[in-house]
């Protein structure tokens, strides 16, 4: 990654060093978002089993809404709800979150990862997974109403 100069070896080192820095905190950050889309996928799926199972919360629901709801409402349920102003999220975006989990089933290793990798991650393939998977239901989907839920994100950080 480092164009051939005539630099020092002690610069060199320490560019070299600067670069693997700024790709560990990278790494970190998609981490953090990897971890807060495999919690928000989870917790629809727990979500979905719930409802389905128990038939006096199927009653609480419109019709139009469960089971005609599409995931991704869930996860605008949690953006109406105001998590991310809440300030335990730490700069993760949700879109991306769920995008990165729908991406890889586990954080690809450290390994994998470069500059150019992280680039074409940033910028495309997080939120064209979000896309496509929220995109899935053929209908408009119904939403779920924000003011008949309660619930609290918790962060164990």
């Amino acid at each position: 990654m480092l164009a051939a100069t005539d630099a020092a070896e002690e610069v060199l080192e320490q560019r070299k060093f600067d670069l693997a820095c700024q790709l560990t905190e990278r790494y970190r950050g998609l981490l953090s978002h990897w971890l807060w889309g495999d919690s928000i996928l989870e917790w629809i799926r727990q979500c979905e089993i719930t409802f389905e199972s128990e038939d006096t919360l199927r009653k609480l629901l419109h019709p139009d809404v469960w089971p005609h709801a599409s995931r991704a409402s869930f996860v605008e349920l949690l953006r109406e709800k105001a998590v991310l102003g809440a300030g335990l999220l730490g700069g993760v975006t949700l879109e991306k979150a769920v995008g990165l989990r729908l991406t890889f089933r586990q954080p690809p290793p450290i390994d994998c990862f470069s500059s150019q990798f992280l680039f074409y991650l940033d910028s495309s393939v997080a939120d064209s997974a979000y896309h496509t998977w929220s995109h899935l239901v053929t209908n408009a989907p119904a939403l779920l109403p924000p003011e008949r839920f309660h619930f609290d994100v918790l962060s164990v950080s």
